[in-house]
């Protein structure tokens, strides 16, 4: 099941998934910015990053705005190369900036992963899923309870997901 489910996930726009979340973006543009939902949208995905569907695992989908950080240019006068409008590129991935806003969303939880969902014209859609340190079946679960300990609190701010450690450029594979 999950090898089809990836073959129709990796080219949405030409198949069956189109329509059908075409139809989803249009209410989750009037929903919450974050929301937690109780199951994946995209299963194969999220068991790939590590998701269980048991308890002390959350899955939340968050709203982020697309584009480049394009700057308003100044009313007041000055020289070219001060304007601060040209050369502006963000720091962060916008799927970076949807793991922290869930992390804030939810501060008792801890990121583990995210990936993308959706896109449309103006936002772009990831889920990014959590993990309970506390819940009695996470640190019982040898899998996933190395979570738990003190030290991989706040990874998410820390750049020490996927996302954080992609944009800190510690994921290439060129080693010279």
């Amino acid at each position: 099941m999950y090898k089809y489910l990836a073959e129709v996930w990796k080219n949405p726009e030409k198949s069956v998934i189109k329509e059908l979340m075409t139809s989803r973006a249009i209410a989750w543009r009037h929903g919450r910015t974050v929301t937690r939902i109780d199951k994946p949208t995209r299963l194969n995905r999220a068991r790939a990053l590590g998701y269980k569907a048991k308890q002390g695992f959350v899955v939340a989908r968050v709203r982020v705005r697309r584009g480049g950080l394009r700057k308003s240019r100044p009313s007041s006068g000055r020289r070219q190369k001060r304007m601060g409008v040209n050369k502006h590129t963000p720091e962060k991935s916008l799927r970076l900036i949807a793991e922290e806003r869930v992390a804030k969303r939810f501060p008792g939880l801890e990121v583990l992963n995210s990936y993308w969902v959706w896109e449309d014209g103006g936002q772009k859609w990831f889920e990014v899923i959590l993990v309970d340190p506390h819940n009695p079946s996470i640190v019982n679960d040898s899998d996933i309870n190395w979570i738990c300990s003190a030290v991989h609190k706040g990874r998410v701010y820390r750049g020490l997901t996927s996302a954080g450690k992609k944009v800190r450029g510690l994921r290439n594979k060129y080693k010279g």
